[in-house]
């Protein structure tokens, strides 16, 4: 086989070491790189004003490649000062001949073409790509942070509108729909306990073998509705309502109540502020002067008792007239039976609407509740054991298993009408003037963080659009960069092949 035919195979990898040692470059090639480098860097500060240089020159790295080109460009730009035996009077010639000779000698420029060509393939190619990569990671990263954010929008929005739902505003104006709904409240405490009057069996059961009348509330909501608490303690309807006003601290109109509303009035009057029910000036107490003694004497210098006001009169007894009109002395007895008084603070509450009777309302249905569970409890032992004296109850018979269920179903449909959502907000509205504001807080920390959401996914939509861009626009350089290396290595196997009678030269491991 002729020695022409075989082809030499170079890794990447070794091509340095490849021409080190078939001593084709010296191993100290550094330096000289470094001064041709200084050079180039001198002759790039007087050059003339041509396209091809420009374009030659621009985003890239001189090497002895380029310098050739240069150098054909010159000879063109400069050809004028060529004399008659080829050499050129340009100092600009002149500097890019130096360089070119100084790239020959020692076959530095092979050396640095292959440093060149060894960095692009293992670090420069494999960098950009690593880097387009990771671009693309980012964008992905991005658009599913846009669909993971998706998921809490979703579910503030909902609670948000769930929310508004429960408490029958639309959020627009919170203080006036506030107040629409809370008129509303004695309708839904009637509509709650509309079918309260199934609780009567079940009341009847419990008060069996007791002489006193227990649940009273339930037995006064049944017989006379969700009337209010000062009838329920009176037995008779008030004359006048005056339930006290709605007070509902929202925002800035948090702040009415002033500090006069939280000091007691102890009666004090004009009288340099004293304090004291009594004002000292209200009692005559006369002008006493008290001897060595310690007699009282008064002011004729007689002595004489205190004076208390009380008028000395005959001896006989003081008739007394009573036929004097109670009216004349401004006193005003209440009516009897219908003819009620008037119900004020919480007396003009409703008995549902009422903190105090609500919650013994609901102590007497949990109690109820309770009995007729421990009543189902045993008539279910009744059916697993014969013996009868298990139970506690006489009338054991009277109601069968299924009859105590229908009546604990009741219980539980009335007290989820009186304690739905709706319901519970708005009792603790009317009666709670802070939460109002926290209701009305609670809604705009939720809108704060939708919004919030919202703004964080554009700004991940408009990254990711950014990183795909950057992306984009790594393709032009990528490719720049693997032709300009396919060229050196293509210089770099032909240089070879020429030093070894043309044979064929192969870089393995190069570029794609």
């Amino acid at each position: 086989m002729n020695e022409a035919d075989i082809p030499i195979d170079i890794h990447t990898l070794k091509l340095q070491d490849w021409l080190v040692s078939r001593r084709i470059v010296p191993k100290t090639i550094q330096k000289n790189i470094k001064e041709i480098h200084t050079k180039i860097s001198n002759a790039l500060q007087d050059m003339p004003a041509n396209d091809q240089l420009i374009k030659l020159l621009s985003g890239t790295n001189i090497n002895y490649y380029h310098c050739k080109e240069i150098v054909e460009i010159l000879k063109q730009t400069e050809k004028e000062t060529k004399s008659v035996f080829g050499t050129y009077g340009s100092q600009r010639m002149k500097d890019w001949q130096e360089i070119l000779r100084l790239y020959e000698k020692d076959n530095v420029y092979l050396a640095e073409s292959a440093q060149i060509y060894v960095r692009n393939v293992n670090y420069e190619v494999p960098g950009i790509r690593k880097q387009m990569t990771k671009l693309e990671q980012q964008s992905d990263e991005c658009l599913k942070r846009v669909q993971d954010l998706s998921k809490p929008e979703s579910q503030l929005l909902a609670e948000h509108a769930s929310l508004l739902q429960q408490l029958g505003v639309k959020g627009e104006n919170l203080r006036q729909e506030f107040l629409q709904v809370l008129s509303k409240l004695p309708d839904m405490y009637a509509n709650s306990i509309g079918d309260i009057g199934k609780l009567e069996e079940a009341i009847n059961l419990f008060s069996e073998g007791s002489n006193k009348q227990i649940l009273p509330i339930l037995r006064h909501l049944i017989e006379f509705g969700n009337t209010t608490v000062y009838q329920y303690v009176h037995k008779e309807e008030p004359l006048t309502i005056e339930e006290p006003p709605i007070k509902l601290n929202l925002n800035d109109d948090t702040l009415t109540s002033s500090a006069d509303d939280n000091e007691i009035d102890f009666g004090g009057d004009d009288n340099g502020g004293t304090s004291s029910t009594i004002s000292a000036e209200i009692i005559d107490f006369g002008e006493l002067n008290l001897d060595s003694n310690n007699s009282a004497i008064d002011s004729d210098g007689n002595g004489g008792d205190i004076d208390w006001g009380i008028e000395s009169g005959p001896s006989e007894a003081v008739e007394i007239n009573f036929d004097i009109p109670i009216e004349e002395y401004g006193i005003v007895i209440e009516g009897t039976g219908m003819d009620g008084g008037i119900a004020k603070g919480e007396q003009a509450y409703s008995i549902l609407d009422s903190p105090t009777y609500r919650d013994r309302f609901l102590d007497e249905i949990y109690e109820l509740d309770a009995f007729l569970r421990m009543r189902l409890y045993e008539l279910n032992q009744l059916d697993t054991s014969s013996n009868i004296m298990f139970s506690l109850m006489d009338s054991i018979s009277t109601y069968d298993a299924e009859s105590i269920r229908k009546m604990l179903k009741n219980i539980e449909q009335i007290l989820g009408e009186v304690c739905n959502e709706q319901t519970r907000h708005l009792f603790q509205l009317k009666h709670s003037p802070k939460y109002a504001d926290l209701l009305a807080n609670k809604l705009r920390q939720m809108t704060k963080a939708v919004d919030k959401i919202r703004d964080t996914k554009e700004v991940l939509k408009k990254r990711s659009l950014e990183l795909k861009q950057q992306r984009v626009d790594l393709n032009p350089v990528l490719a720049e960069l693997i032709s300009q290396t396919k060229k050196l290595q293509l210089h770099i196997e032909n240089d070879i092949s020429k030093r070894y009678k043309n044979r064929v030269v192969n870089l393995m491991g190069g570029v794609n």
